[in-house]
């Protein structure tokens, strides 16, 4: 847990307290990434530029207890840059990724990590504006400005991304099954 003498160390520049923070940050910024970008190679690019930002920004911090939500917006901010770079958010429904492979016999019971894993297979701009805006919190008005989009496209593609994911989920964890006539 990070305290406010740490906090202080950290801003004054002091590596061993800087190092205690990035352990600290890393893992949960990490999974933070990985829900807007695939490839490992530019998660470590996108949290290494977070880390930079976040040290070197360190002394706007007014609150221990918001550490982790302003460095969670810079990471989220870092994905964006670069996703604005790499990805046409006007969302083309051609774009949609085919299917996973899941065993439809077997049942199962949907968890976090599945419905995360499952947000892979979304294009990258739906997956994006869902992540911004069901897991991050953010306004249709606030993504549009984040992304340099309408509304309208925000909420389109929030909207293909909430039906793919209902699709999967049907298709794919609560999709019966039957055993000589016995349902499991």
């Amino acid at each position: 847990m990070i305290n406010e003498p740490l906090l202080n160390e950290c801003k004054s520049g002091n590596r061993q307290a800087q190092r205690a923070v990035y352990d600290y940050l890393a893992p949960k910024l990490y999974s933070t990434c990985k829900r807007y970008l695939k490839q490992n190679e530019e998660i470590e690019d996108v949290l290494s530029e977070a880390f930079v930002t976040i040290f070197t920004k360190m002394h706007t911090l007014k609150a221990v207890e918001a550490l982790v939500s302003w460095a969670r917006k810079i990471a989220v901010n870092q994905c964006l840059q670069l996703l604005r770079k790499q990805v046409n958010f006007n969302l083309s429904l051609d774009d949609i990724k085919q299917e996973p492979a899941y065993d439809r016999s077997a049942h199962h019971e949907v968890e976090h990590k599945d419905l995360l894993q499952l947000l892979q297979f979304l294009p990258d701009g739906c997956r994006s504006i869902f992540n911004l805006f069901a897991i991050e919190g953010y306004a249709h008005k606030e993504i549009a400005s984040m992304l340099d989009i309408s509304e309208g496209t925000s909420k389109s593609q929030l909207n293909v991304a909430k039906n793919k994911l209902q699709h999967l989920v049907n298709a794919y964890y609560y999709q019966k099954s039957t055993n000589n006539g016995i349902a499991k």
